[in-house]
């Protein structure tokens, strides 16, 4: 029978391995070891991060794989923008300046420093994207300077529509890229708008001599002064454009606006020279608006307007044509006044010192007022019906029984009763004015003489009155009232 041969005898054994198992140890086999994949590692560039970071679009930390990162730096950017668009201010540019600093050395942090690697593509990435970024940057800065040169030259010549033309080629490029430069052009755009504003009142105050126009327009200059400096010249421009429209074609609406202009208050600025125009426009706007005055018969405003002259401008060239005017318009006013007065003028006698004065022993030629009831009769170079040809204002009562003249016995036809009727001169009561002065220079009763005792006459059934007029002539009337009009 075979045997087996020992183990140290065996050689070259092709059988599975056996485990030995110890005495006491229970069935076991240990699991294999877990695969650990082997770790690759990201290489990371220093110059790329920092140069990407440089075009504020986060792409340094793209680069590094640090997207969470790169998102919140890119909000931050956002937002940063964002509050230097909507408050231009020197303070936020500098944050902006320092975001960009603290974001190119952090992406200089994270790349390593100086322990970084040299990864060529993410140079050339980060190249091509922060390159144009600056490009465009320095471009749109360099445009902003130049508008706002040009927007300075403008403001220094006080050209408000070129400064709004250049103005108008500011975009959101430029507030981004230089949020002072578009501060400082938006007050000049603030300007403009001001000036457009209060030179649009002064216009209306030229055309409609409106001074409540006038005093908003100056207010409106002032306010610019003051909110705005820097806008001086411009503020100049429109005060003598306005200026420059004195004397308006009305002489009228120019005294309006030389009567503010001289009341307005000195404020210690530019607009005080408008006072200056006064002297030269007013004196000849307020006799041109004196003679409008005159021609519609406005003779007070008229007159008024004459003496402002002689007030204010003494020793004035036009001074002797004032004087003149200031006669001419106070005797018109006194005519008119007298004229509408009417018959009411014997309650309100008034004087009109233009009249002729009273003269005894001369035809004093007169209006009269009142019973007319003889008047017609009087010659006709004693009358006149044009107050302003008169040297008297008759003021005339109703008539009366005068002095008896002779009583004589009358048959009524009737009853055939016998009866004395009395005749009597006509009175009328008469008070006479002296146009010249408004003063009472006659004042009785006319009595009229006439015929007396006719054959016949008209009675009633109740037979003749106890008194009856005369019958008067024309002479008779006018020997009545010649101790009036002839005295």
């Amino acid at each position: 029978m075979d045997q087996p041969m020992p183990p140290e005898n065996q050689t070259n054994q092709v059988d599975d391995p056996q485990v030995a198992v110890l005495p006491g140890a229970t069935d076991w086999s240990p699991n294999p070891p877990a695969f650990v994949p082997e770790r690759v590692f990201r290489p990371r560039d220093a110059v790329a991060a920092a140069i990407g970071n440089a075009s504020l679009l986060s792409v340094g930390y793209l680069l590094l794989g640090r997207r969470l990162l790169a998102v919140l730096a890119m909000l931050g950017t956002v937002v940063l923008v964002t509050v230097v668009v909507a408050v231009p201010s020197v303070w936020f540019e500098v944050a902006v300046l320092a975001w960009w600093a603290a974001m190119i050395w952090h992406g200089w942090y994270l790349g390593g420093g100086r322990a970084g690697s040299v990864v060529r593509k993410h140079r050339r990435i980060a190249l091509a994207v922060t390159v144009p970024v600056l490009l465009v940057f320095g471009l749109v800065r360099f445009d902003a300077a130049r508008l706002e040169g040009h927007v300075t030259e403008a403001r220094q010549q006080g050209d408000c529509a070129r400064a709004e033309t250049e103005l108008a080629k500011v975009w959101f490029g430029h507030r981004v890229v230089d949020a002072p430069m578009t501060m400082r052009t938006d007050r000049t755009v603030d300007a403009c708008r001001r000036l457009r504003e209060a030179s649009g009142r002064l216009n209306d105050s030229l055309a409609k001599g409106d001074t409540d126009a006038l005093g908003a327009g100056f207010r409106g200059l002032n306010a610019v002064l003051a909110e705005l400096p820097g806008h001086d010249k411009m503020v100049d421009v429109a005060l003598d454009r306005f200026l420059g429209g004195l004397p308006t074609k009305d002489s009228c609406r120019t005294s309006s606006l030389t009567d503010w202009l001289k009341s307005r208050k000195p404020t210690g600025n530019g607009l005080d020279r408008a006072a200056t125009v006064v002297p030269r426009v007013a004196p000849a706007a307020l006799v041109g608006c004196a003679d409008e005055r005159m021609a519609a018969n406005h003779f007070g405003h008229a007159q008024q307007r004459y003496q402002q002259l002689l007030d204010e401008y003494p020793g004035h060239e036009l001074t002797g044509k004032a004087q003149e005017g200031v006669t001419k318009a106070r005797l018109a006013a006194e005519l008119a006044h007298v004229r509408n007065l009417h018959g009411g003028y014997c309650g309100q006698p008034a004087a009109y010192s233009g009249a002729p004065e009273f003269r005894k022993g001369a035809v004093n030629r007169a209006v009269i007022w009142g019973n007319r009831e003889y008047v017609d009769k009087l010659p006709g170079d004693w009358l006149t019906h044009d107050v302003g040809e008169a040297v008297l204002v008759v003021c005339t009562g109703q008539t009366e029984f005068g002095a008896p003249t002779q009583t004589c016995p009358y048959r009524a036809a009737s009853t055939g009763r016998v009866a004395g009727v009395t005749f009597r001169k006509i009175a009328i009561p008469v008070k006479a004015y002296e146009l010249r002065t408004g003063k009472v220079v006659v004042d009785t009763k006319v009595e009229i003489g006439g015929e007396s005792c006719p054959s016949t006459f008209l009675a009633s059934a109740d037979g003749p009155p106890p008194d009856r007029y005369v019958s008067p002539s024309d002479g008779d009337i006018r020997a009545g009232y010649a101790a009036v009009i002839t005295p």
